[in-house]
């Protein structure tokens, strides 16, 4: 392996500082951050700052914790308080909303990243265990799925055409007698049900109650199939048909070879909707989406594969993690372009209100373009 020029390595050990604190960073993101440096020379730690924010892509909702992060590395502060605005102060508040001036905790280091106060908190919650989320969801998914007419028909005494084939076969066996007219009517089938997955490194918090849920739908019923979208393409759908959780989940992690990397939803897409055998999974069903919807670069592929995919499903539905912020709206260039494409913008950072939620993919619904315009 080529070491490092010296000049590189603090920028490397910034994107290890991040990964420390639970940001999500992938390896290509670090390179990306180290070539900004070079091309804005830089002229200032601001051009840095700058590099690291458009590169490494922290979490709209951690740009202050990410800032203070920035300077305790480069700066050298080791003590830094970040209030719930994201501005720097030194008084903090107990859960009572009184201030308690002199106290500066100081930012944890822990795997998971999530915010975290040194002071004692006490209190009591009640929590729906996972497993009893998807038993209840394996059993209600295959009569909630949206239905269709087939092609096929069946018999019927009632309410139906005319079936004059039956008809004929009984005016022979009854010499000419036909008692009771038959008749065939059209029969109703479940549509299709198609996830699609994204593993990138932003949404790695979130890859694996994604794949349990997807999992419980493959058990439920055989109208689903599972994708997953990285930096490639990957059909998961046979390895979830494992009955047991943790062998299919194994199965998987050995299956995808792009965990955790980069972001390319539009050009895998495309590559989903170019193999006429994938694209047909994605006509006439309910199309399910779990991506934060953050594409690097030009978006404008992605929005041609958004596009294209809501004109073959039945009902196309994005689920974010983003949304779970009450403060969340579709702000960036990307899903303000495939907002008119799609059916659903909901919250994807709960398994539990996301099961919910294709429980209720048979019932009609309004666009997302016209939900978000209201609360624009």
């Amino acid at each position: 392996m080529t070491a490092l020029p010296p000049a590189a390595r603090p920028f490397a050990g910034f994107a290890r500082h991040l990964r420390r604190f639970g940001f999500p960073v992938a390896g290509e993101q670090a390179i990306a951050f180290m070539q900004g440096v070079t091309l804005l020379g830089p002229r200032s730690m601001e051009d840095i700052r700058q590099a690291a924010l458009a590169t490494l892509g922290p979490p709209h909702d951690r740009i202050a914790e990410f800032d203070a992060l920035f300077r305790s590395f480069f700066y050298g502060e080791t003590t830094v308080t970040v209030d719930a605005e994201g501005d720097e102060d030194t008084e903090t508040k107990d859960d009572s909303g009184v201030e308690r001036e002199g106290e500066q905790p100081e930012l944890r280091q822990e795997e998971s990243g999530e915010s975290a106060s040194v002071l004692e908190q006490l209190g009591c919650r009640t929590f729906r265990s996972d497993q009893e989320t998807l038993n209840s969801f394996r059993k209600a998914l295959p009569s909630a799925l949206p239905q269709r007419r087939s092609l096929r028909s069946v018999r019927t005494n009632s309410r139906g055409s005319p079936d004059l084939r039956r008809a004929l076969r009984a005016i022979v066996r009854a010499d000419g007698d036909v008692p009771a007219p038959p008749f065939r009517r059209r029969s109703t089938v479940s549509r299709g049900l198609l996830i699609l997955i994204d593993i990138s490194g932003s949404m790695k918090l979130h890859t694996g109650d994604y794949l349990k849920l997807a999992h419980s739908a493959v058990q439920a019923t055989d109208r689903v199939e599972v994708f997953t979208l990285g930096t490639r393409l990957t059909r998961i759908t046979r390895a979830l048909k494992l009955r047991d959780v943790d062998a299919a989940l194994g199965r998987t992690a050995a299956l995808v070879e792009d965990w955790d990397g980069g972001t390319r939803i539009g050009p895998t897409l495309l590559a989903f909707l170019s193999v006429p055998r994938f694209a047909a999974f994605a006509r006439g069903a309910a199309v399910l989406l779990l991506s934060d919807g953050l594409e690097r670069g030009d978006y404008a592929e992605m929005e041609t594969a958004i596009r294209r995919l809501g004109a073959r499903a039945f009902r196309l539905s994005l689920a974010t993690p983003l949304a779970g912020d009450p403060r969340f709206s579709p702000e960036t260039a990307a899903l303000k372009a495939i907002l008119p494409s799609l059916d659903d913008l909901v919250d994807g950072s709960s398994l539990a209100d996301l099961a919910d939620f294709m429980l209720t993919l048979a019932r009609a619904a309004p666009s997302a373009e016209t939900i978000w315009r209201r609360t624009l």
